[in-house]
């Protein structure tokens, strides 16, 4: 029977009924059920995340349905209630003397996360972590609210998208100029959000016994084997290998246009020809789709089908409907859901391959024993996601014409390189930022703009004021809902590159070993996944060096 998204449902917990579900375990434990329980337990959290992810999706797909706001702030309330119990049964079953025993059931990953997760709650952050969600509720809907006037029509800040590429140098001109005037607008109101999310998380890392949230975070991300030293030498090998070759690709863009100089709104033009874009509309998208990820891998294939089939994809933009994209799942059914923003770009080529990567995982891993391997770690799941869009290189004919389908390939992998410096960038900020909580916003821009010219020293923002002062950052979702969650990108933009580099000798084998690591789901840290994909660990030395000199082959530079 195929599942459809319409017929998904997933009863609304209260504090009393997990309560009372959570005694019951308890009593099964109390009795020596540790297996029954354990699986109980399961099933408990794979309902309550898939009641959570139900009501966050409706938020997202419109954020000004006061309906949807209403549940979702009851279940942001909820959300610390049920962390505290779930938090109290994993410290009763890691003070469990046999833990080898636990270890044969669960997994002796699931135990250092669960040894993450008591260590990055307590009681008296509950509130607090109300809070933040309530605040990052507000960053998403004040930037979905965004209606700008241009070429003739009113869009969101998805729908500047074409314009911002648009071959017309003054049209692009006119997107950014429009882009930042929304966030000038609400500076004052976005510095409020974010200067109160870094008091409030700092304040929950001192509660926990923190210096400052730096640890927290990373505890809280669930980072078993490596840490904030091993992301600043990967930001320095970023800065000595990838700035340098993004410099000479944008300044060989700027000669071959023949501009005087490379403005901030001349970056995301690549192709002199034009951006390359879609070959047809959203529909169109999701048709061909069905060939290419039929020619990938048939399990890709039969898995893609079943998502259009069951109506577990929402791309299309439109008013009030929460800016990006993402992948969310509901685990009782076993099926993830794509939510992302089409606007007529060779961006919704790029969204549509990454989050179909993360989909495909999750189903991949959907029968592993343990909800803690649905997904693994981020910078881990966005190697699925990254990688995909490499590995549907060959097929890109389907997507934007074949006269046009080795420029997107040449398009996607500067855009790739370019990013790096980029994301490093966002990580190197939010580390400043929170090892100086008490700093102004003002001051805050300033570190934004300083770090800024170190990482992208080619930036130019002419007349735009408001990101010349520091503000750009503003406009990255992640830095105020998922702090240090970026560099996650990066490293699997590493790894990415190297099931690239594999595919290029190797398509059937590289394809067999992606799938493969999908089905291991988050069994795994993330340097021991990416070892068992037979790929090596961003942090190991010369190995970005490597797939940057590929690139440099690839591109003839």
């Amino acid at each position: 029977m195929k599942i459809q998204f319409s017929d998904i449902a997933a009863p609304r917990p209260t504090r009393q009924t997990l309560t009372d579900s959570y005694a019951a375990l308890n009593a099964q434990l109390d009795a020596g059920d540790r297996r029954g329980a354990i699986a109980a337990w399961d099933r408990l959290r794979r309902e309550h995340e898939t009641w959570t992810a139900l009501v966050h999706l409706r938020f997202d797909q419109d954020t000004a349905d006061e309906t949807a706001k209403a549940d979702r702030d009851f279940a942001d309330a909820l959300a610390p209630e049920a962390t505290e119990m779930e938090v109290a049964l994993k410290r009763r079953l890691l003070a469990d003397p046999d833990r080898a025993d636990l270890e044969a059931i669960i997994g002796a990953h699931a135990l250092r996360l669960w040894d993450f997760d008591i260590a990055a709650f307590d009681p008296a952050i509950k509130a607090d972590l109300e809070e933040e969600s309530r605040l990052g509720a507000d960053y998403t809907a004040l930037l979905a609210s965004a209606r700008i006037e241009i070429g003739g029509e009113t869009v969101n800040l998805s729908g500047l998208g074409p314009y911002a590429e648009s071959p017309d140098r003054s049209v692009r001109h006119e997107a950014e100029q429009k882009r930042w005037a929304f966030f000038e607008a609400n500076g004052p109101e976005l510095d409020r959000i974010y200067d109160s999310l870094v008091r409030l998380r700092h304040g929950m890392a001192r509660k926990l016994g923190y210096a400052t949230y730096t640890p927290l975070g990373y505890r809280r991300l669930r980072r078993v084997d490596y840490g904030p030293d091993d992301v600043r030498r990967y930001r320095e090998e970023v800065l000595r290998r990838v700035v340098p070759l993004v410099d000479r690709l944008l300044q060989a863009r700027r000669a071959e246009n023949g501009w005087d100089r490379l403005r901030f709104w001349d970056e995301a033009f690549v192709d002199p020809a034009g951006n390359p874009a879609p070959a047809g509309d959203h529909d169109y998208l999701v048709e061909q789709a069905k060939t290419m990820f039929d020619r990938c891998h048939p399990s890709l294939g039969a898995f893609y089908r079943s998502m259009v089939d069951g109506g577990f994809m929402d791309l299309r933009n439109r008013p009030s409907k929460a800016g990006g994209g993402f992948c969310t799942s509901f685990p009782t059914q076993g099926m993830p859901f794509i939510f992302a923003n089409f606007n007529g770009t060779h961006h919704d080529i790029g969204v549509f391959t990454h989050e179909m990567g993360h989909a495909f995982q999750n189903w991949q891993s959907r029968d592993l024993h343990c909800v803690d391997y649905l997904w693994p770690t981020m910078e881990s799941a966005e190697i699925h996601s990254m990688s995909l869009e490499f590995l549907t290189y060959p097929m890109m004919g389907l997507m934007v014409g074949d006269a046009a389908a080795e420029r997107f390939r040449r398009m996607h992998l500067i855009g790739a390189l370019a990013f790096l410096p980029y994301g490093v960038c966002v990580d190197h900020f939010q580390h400043e930022v929170y090892e100086n909580p008490e700093a102004s916003p003002a001051e805050r821009h300033a570190m934004w703009r300083r770090l800024e010219k170190l990482y992208m020293p080619w930036t130019d923002y002419g007349d735009l004021g408001y990101p010349e002062k520091g503000g750009r950052w503003q406009a990255k979702h992640h830095i105020y809902a998922s702090p240090f969650y970026y560099i996650d990108y990066t490293l699997a933009q590493c790894c990415a590159m190297q099931f690239w580099v594999r595919a290029r000798r190797d398509p059937a084998g590289a394809m067999a070993d992606y799938v493969a690591l999908c089905a291991r789901g988050g069994q795994a840290p993330f340097q021991d996944l990416v070892q068992s994909a037979g790929l090596v660990s961003p942090f190991a030395d010369g190995v970005l060096a490597s797939v940057v000199r590929e690139a440099e082959a690839y591109l003839a530079l």
